[in-house]
C-alpha cells in the first residue's frame, strides 16, 4: 500500500482537522478488524504477542487495541517485553560487529521466564510480572505485580522479539502481530518518503522530547537499529496472525514541524555512519509536505507516543 501526496496535500488544504480525524479513524479500522481475529482465537490462547521494528507504534497500539477488545467484553492486560531484560552483565552481554553492547539481541531478555510466564498464564495459574528499572539498568523483581488470567480476559504482550523463536516459537498458540508503517508516499511513481523513514522520524522525535538523547546520537544509532531489524525482527514477521499497518497519511506534515532540527541534526552525523546519506535525504524531502499544526493532532492518536499530549502513557 502507498499513499500519493497529491491528494494528501489536498486534503490539508481543503480541511485539515478533518483529514486528521478521517486517517484516525481508519486506524481504528485497522484495530478493530485485529480484534476481531483476536477474539476468534481466544478459546484457543488467552496470549496475544506483538511485534514490530523500533518507531512502529507497538505501545499504543497495544493500548488501543487492549481498548477495543475491552468495548468487546474481553478485559486485557498489555505488558511490555522490557520488563523482562536480564540485569546487564557487561561482560557477557552481546556486542555488535564494533563492539558495543548489541542492544538489539534478543538475549537480553529472559526467555526462559517468558515461556514459564506464557505457559502458567495459558494454564489459569498466577505469575509475578517483573519490573524492569532502565535507570539502574536491572530488574527489581520486588517491584513486579501479580496477574492471573479469568474467562474472557487476555494478555497483551508487546515488544521488538515478540515473534521470534524462543518466544512466539515455542507458543505457537498464540495469537500473533506484526505493527509497522509500511505505506511509502509516491507523487505517481516516484517515491516521496518511505514508509522506513516514518519510523526514523517518530524515534528521533521521541527520544530528544521524552528519553533526553539528542538528534544526533539517535541518528547515529540508525544503522545498528536496523542491522538488528534485518537480523531479529523482519525475520520473524512471517509467523503473525495479523500484520497491521500504523502508517497514518497525515504524519509527515505534522513531524514537518521538526524539520529544522532534523536537518541540523543530520549534518553531524558522522561521515562514517553508512546510513548518513540516507538520512540526509530523508530530512530533505520534507520539503515536499507543509506543516500541520500538532495542535490539531487527536489526544488518543498514536502520534501522540512521539510527539507527546497524549491520552496514554507510552514512556
Amino acid at each position: 500500500m502507498a499513499y500519493q501526496i497529491n491528494e494528501i496535500l489536498t486534503e490539508i488544504q481543503q480541511d485539515p482537522k478533518a483529514f486528521l480525524e478521517t486517517c484516525d479513524a481508519h486506524y481504528q479500522q485497522r484495530l478493530d478488524t485485529a480484534a476481531e481475529t483476536i477474539l476468534g482465537r481466544v478459546d484457543k490462547n488467552p496470549i496475544v504477542l506483538l511485534s514490530g521494528p523500533s518507531g512502529s507504534g507497538k505501545t499504543t497500539t497495544a493500548l488501543k487495541l487492549g481498548q477495543t477488545l475491552e468495548r468487546r467484553g474481553v478485559k486485557t492486560h498489555t505488558i511490555s517485553l522490557d520488563d523482562y531484560f536480564k540485569t546487564m552483565n557487561k561482560a557477557t552481554a552481546p556486542r555488535t560487529p564494533e563492539g558495543d553492547i548489541d542492544y538489539e539481541s534478543p538475549l537480553l531478555l529472559d526467555m526462559e521466564l517468558l515461556d514459564e510466564t506464557f505457559t502458567k498464564l495459558s494454564r489459569g495459574e498466577e505469575v509475578i510480572i517483573p519490573k524492569f528499572e532502565f535507570a539502574r539498568q536491572m530488574r527489581n523483581d520486588s517491584r513486579g505485580r501479580h496477574l492471573r488470567l479469568g474467562k474472557d480476559e487476555i494478555a497483551i504482550f508487546e515488544g521488538i522479539h515478540a515473534l521470534n523463536d524462543d518466544i512466539s516459537g515455542r507458543h505457537p498458540e498464540a495469537t500473533t502481530l506484526y505493527i509497522s508503517a509500511r505505506s511509502d508516499i509516491l507523487e505517481g511513481k516516484s517515491l516521496r518518503f518511505k514508509g522506513t523513514w516514518m519510523r526514523i522520524t517518530r524515534r528521533v522525535v521521541r527520544d530528544f522530547n521524552f528519553r533526553g538523547t539528542d538528534m544526533v546520537t539517535t541518528f547515529d544509532m540508525w544503522h545498528n537499529v536496523r542491522r538488528g531489524e534485518k537480523r531479529y525482527i523482519s525475520p520473524f514477521k512471517q509467523r503473525a496472525t495479523i500484520i497491521v499497518d500504523s502508517s497514518l497519511r497525515y504524519e509527515v506534515p505534522v513531524f514537518a514541524n521538526y524539520a529544522a532540527p532534523l536537518r541540523e541534526a543530520a549534518e553531524h552525523v558522522s561521515p562514517k555512519n553508512p546510513r548518513r546519506k540516507e538520512l540526509a535525504d530523508m530530512v530533505a524531502a520534507f520539503s515536499n509536505f507543509p506543516p500541520i499544526d500538532p495542535a490539531l493532532v487527536a489526544k488518543d492518536s498514536l502520534i501522540r507516543e512521539f510527539i507527546g499530549g497524549g491520552s496514554y502513557e507510552c514512556h
